[in-house]
């Protein structure tokens, strides 16, 4: 009983009872959001968000901030398109997947450079590669829809997993990217919860001083975490390019505030030393959940921005606050 009030108290079962009653409340006003296709549909449209979600929170968990992920996507699936469709060779999907994820693991290497290999401050480098990155892509790579796709794209998005009719007939299915995102949450949570590296992720962000006392080498660390970031927004990418099926230089960016509140919200924190896959892709459900439901309300995208922003500031004040109400407890108990 303590163990769930304690999960109930912390901020990933706070933003779960809140999804819980957004839902309930949607509910009450359309039944229909109420039913198996409604959550049918909320995974497919959590997919990409989901996945960028994941590289992000390793990045917060180690105390860095990361806003050129979705450049990485957008030039890692437009570019991987464009290479593979030059040379004209019939490869499997998963090719696509792996030459994608290279591309984004090389971009990421840029950051962890420049990030860890000279110490400069992590928003600021990404703000520029985000500029860069995007700019390479539209002025050396193309600025052109591909919307004739191989055949082995349109084939991966035409398998589904599941496929549901919705209360006005219309049919939602669950495409076969979405294992896409279980494979990266598996390998994210193994990653960061039973392997030293993740240890080491979540030290540096809690202390970065104290972790270079111990004999963890930060340098390198924090390398890694930006190449295997990369490589992960550049699964993202190519997800999104299967979902939407066509290369699109313009996709993707401009998403950041989405993916960044959907890890704050599932309890890391921008000062590091948190983050959780599970709390990561509640966040992403949430997110999706509030955009579908706003959108299908006829609510303006620019409101959509304005809650978005409200809960970005409620994610990252209310682990604090949390925290404070915590250790006020324990004084008072001690005192008492």
């Amino acid at each position: 009983m303590r163990r769930a009030v304690q999960l109930l108290a912390s901020p990933q079962g706070i933003v779960l009872v809140f999804a819980l009653l957004f839902a309930l409340g949607v509910g009450t006003i359309n039944p229909g959001f109420l039913s198996a296709a409604t959550i049918v549909d909320l995974l497919r449209n959590s997919i990409v968000t989901g996945i960028f979600a994941l590289g992000v929170m390793m990045i917060l968990a180690s105390g860095g901030i990361d806003v050129s992920f979705t450049a990485i996507g957008a030039f890692a699936m437009y570019t991987t398109t464009v290479l593979i469709m030059g040379v004209d060779l019939d490869i499997p999907i998963i090719g696509y997947f792996v030459v994608s994820a290279l591309i984004g693991a090389a971009l990421g290497l840029v950051n962890g450079i420049l990030i860890g290999g000279l110490g400069l401050p992590t928003l600021i480098v990404t703000l520029g590669t985000l500029s860069f990155i995007r700019g390479a892509l539209l002025t050396f790579v193309g600025t052109t829809y591909i919307t004739n796709v191989p055949r082995e794209v349109i084939g991966f998005a035409r398998t589904v997993i599941l496929r549901l009719e919705n209360a006005v007939g219309q049919l939602v299915s669950l495409p076969l990217s979405f294992v896409v995102l279980v494979v990266v949450a598996l390998f994210v949570a193994v990653l960061m919860n039973v392997t030293l590296f993740g240890r080491k992720i979540y030290a540096i962000g809690g202390s970065e001083e104290g972790a270079r006392r111990i004999g963890i080498d930060v340098a390198r660390v924090k390398l890694l975490i930006y190449v295997i970031a990369g490589g992960i927004a550049g699964l993202a990418g190519m997800t999104h390019m299967t979902l939407s099926r066509m290369a699109n230089p313009f996709d993707l960016v401009g998403s950041e505030l989405d993916v960044i509140a959907a890890v704050v919200l599932g309890g890391a924190r921008i000062q590091g030393g948190h983050g959780t896959v599970v709390g990561t892709l509640i966040g992403a459900l949430v997110i999706t959940m509030i955009n579908t439901s706003l959108l299908s309300a006829g609510v303006p995208s620019y409101w959509q921005k304005v809650v978005i922003g409200i809960l970005i500031i409620v994610g990252t004040s209310l682990p604090i606050l949390i925290e404070t109400y915590r250790k006020h407890h324990e004084r008072l108990a001690r005192a008492g």
